[in-house]
């Protein structure tokens, strides 16, 4: 038989959990939320500001769920209730590093930090920050940013209009999608391997190398700009379509970026320390 507790929420509120949290679920409309990995002490929850209707706080066989009650998670992207809109949180949680979250925003900002479990992201208008999170990450959005640092596990994006910001990624496989927004990233001199596809329609892409690197490299944009700072890449193409492909070191990952409308950039890093002493930091 599960153990079930739950909570109503109405007010600023501070809660420690004594059962065990694999797994927690947060919906939310508007304010913040914070969710903080730990390796010591029971899971705790911190409301510190609250506009609106009660929120509803649950643990059930270590699910811990915080949402509204009328703010379904499928469907979570099409909710049109205008009127709902008109509320806010600030909310910060602490949970096992371990622990699998499920966040969905609709105009609030979101931050994750030393997680290492799986990470389900989805977000209307809100941003998600993502810090030093080590299991896989999928996030959907449609017009909120993503911006990741120091993520070492997969990353998959879709969106509408939203932007993805990778800064020190080092995933072994890096998906993106989206119409119109824009992709940045910024790849460690560690990653060794990996696969990354990249798929805008009018957004811009830019992607930043660790030298030397070592991929399979295939670029093209339909009536954007190129520019490459790698001399052993072909970039051909004048007016119109523009391809930017060949191999960089044993190649053995691969990097693939179509845009229709907007412009590629691939850049070099500066090379490190770790690589003037002879040793081959690799990227892909």
């Amino acid at each position: 038989m599960s153990a079930r507790s739950e909570w109503s929420i109405s007010e600023p509120e501070k809660l420690t959990f004594d059962g065990p949290v694999s797994a927690l679920n947060v919906r939310v409309v508007g304010g913040t939320v914070n969710v903080v990995g730990t390796d010591s002490g029971p899971a705790r929850l911190e409301l510190s500001a609250l506009d609106g209707p009660p929120l509803t706080v649950t643990l059930e066989d270590g699910t811990l769920t915080v949402a509204y009650d009328d703010l379904p998670w499928k469907g979570l992207l099409k909710w049109l209730d205008r009127k709902g809109w008109n509320r806010s949180v600030h909310l910060t949680l602490t949970v096992p590093t371990a622990t699998d979250v499920s966040i969905g925003v609709i105009g609030a900002a979101a931050v994750a930090s030393g997680l290492a479990g799986r990470a389900d992201l989805r977000g209307v208008s809100g941003d998600f920050t993502l810090v030093g999170l080590t299991g896989p990450v999928r996030a959907d959005t449609v017009s909120g940013r993503v911006e990741t640092q120091a993520v070492t596990g997969n990353l998959r994006f879709n969106s509408v209009s939203g932007d993805l910001t990778v800064v020190e990624g080092s995933g072994p496989c890096v998906r993106a999608e989206s119409v119109s927004g824009n992709v940045v990233l910024d790849l460690a001199p560690t990653t060794e391997s990996a696969r990354i596809s990249l798929n805008t329609v009018s957004g811009e892409i830019a992607i930043r190398l660790p030298h030397p690197a070592d991929a399979e490299v295939e670029a093209s944009t339909a009536s954007g700009a190129v520019s490459c700072a790698f001399e052993d890449l072909r970039v051909t193409g004048q007016w119109g379509a523009k391809r930017i492909n060949g191999t960089l070191g044993t190649g053995s990952g691969r990097l693939s970026a179509t845009t229709l409308s907007g412009a590629i950039a691939l850049l070099r890093r500066p090379r490190t320390e770790d690589t003037t002493d002879g040793s081959q930091g690799k990227v892909l």
